[in-house]
């Protein structure tokens, strides 16, 4: 039984296992990280997309 708290992207307040908010009917995302591995293969990628989004706020 893991991975049953939900986080309302609209008004920030936590349910449990619910499609949407019971409080404004918002859109429900998992507010827990993801798991750590030392032997992640995506790592690279994931890098790669943080660097380009911080380029990009930049030059806004």
């Amino acid at each position: 039984m893991r991975w049953l708290l939900r986080k309302c992207k609209r008004c920030g307040k936590y349910t449990l296992r619910q499609d949407r908010c019971p409080y404004c009917n918002g859109e429900l995302v998992i507010p827990h990280p993801a798991r750590f591995s030392p032997n992640d293969k995506y790592i690279k990628y994931r890098y790669m997309i943080k660097y380009e989004i911080k380029r990009k706020n930049e030059k806004t």
